[in-house]
């Protein structure tokens, strides 16, 4: 199953219901036992999903009436990130094994097939111009690097996975931003990203509890309400950041004009 979402304007943000806003940029049911569903969106061609393989293996589908491509990495390089338990990844018949927040980078040209009973693989696909090499990205091996403050109620460590360093890639950023229990905000102070698209999927939040995401231009802001599992895209003329009922986590990709992790402009408060 594969939703296309279209590009929107910023002002027609300013205005919209909650309904709209949700329909336009919330990606709500990514995660279903059995099933791969995916989102393309036509800013910055990115295509979100989820894989659920339960008892048996899904492949990553082709969607061939939306990318136009006998397999779905023909054209483009993918990022996963497991955020169930312990499954594995199979690239060209290599397998790879991926526990609770595990990546893997799969270059362009691959077939993929999802495994394991209890795993949920994230995944996220962007335009390749280039091939590069499969790589595994354990969490545990990734240095992360701290932000915020308790004081702020704003302790994080960002584990980044692919960022235009370390590992090469034609396009696509993504990694994993885990909260600190006390803390709630995420991207804060926020930014624009003017070159880029971003989507965020918030994991690890327990029953109940919600991030509420903050989005639109500067001066012009409205939210969302998310739940575990659910995602919503950033487009390039919208900031990003949020604040929890818990702590939680949110896996960021990014695809665009360039995979410069720095290219951002940065957004004071006093100009919210």
């Amino acid at each position: 199953m594969i939703q296309v979402r279209y590009s929107t304007s910023p002002s027609s943000v300013e205005t919209a219901h909650a309904a709209d806003l949700r329909a336009s940029f919330v990606l709500d049911d990514l995660f279903e036992a059995g099933e791969v569903h995916g989102v393309y969106t036509h800013d910055d061609r990115l295509l979100v999903g989820g894989a659920v393989p339960g008892a048996g293996q899904l492949e990553l589908p082709a969607w061939t009436e939306v990318l136009g491509v006998e397999s779905h990495l023909e054209r483009r390089e993918l990022g996963i990130i497991n955020v169930g338990e312990s499954g594995h990844v199979l690239v060209d018949g290599e397998k790879f094994e991926l526990g609770h927040l595990d990546g893997l980078y799969v270059g362009r040209g691959c077939e993929v097939t999802f495994a394991g009973a209890d795993a949920a693989f994230y995944f996220v696909s962007a335009t390749a111009g280039a091939s590069y090499p499969t790589t595994p990205l354990v969490h545990a091996d990734v240095e992360p690097v701290a932000i915020g403050s308790a004081q702020a109620a704003s302790e994080r460590h960002l584990y980044r996975y692919a960022w235009g360093s370390d590992l090469q890639t034609a396009n696509l950023q993504f990694g994993v931003t885990v909260i600190s229990d006390g803390s709630v905000w995420n991207t804060l102070p926020p930014h624009l990203h003017d070159r880029r698209t971003e989507v965020y999927l918030y994991a690890d939040l327990a029953e109940g509890e919600r991030v509420f995401h903050f989005m639109g231009q500067p001066g012009a802001t409205r939210h969302v309400v998310l739940a575990d599992r659910q995602a919503v895209i950033s487009p390039p003329w919208s900031i990003h950041a949020g604040a929890g009922t818990s702590s939680y986590a949110f896996i960021w990709a990014m695809a665009g004009e360039n995979n410069a992790y720095t290219d951002l402009s940065p957004v004071a408060l006093e100009d919210l």
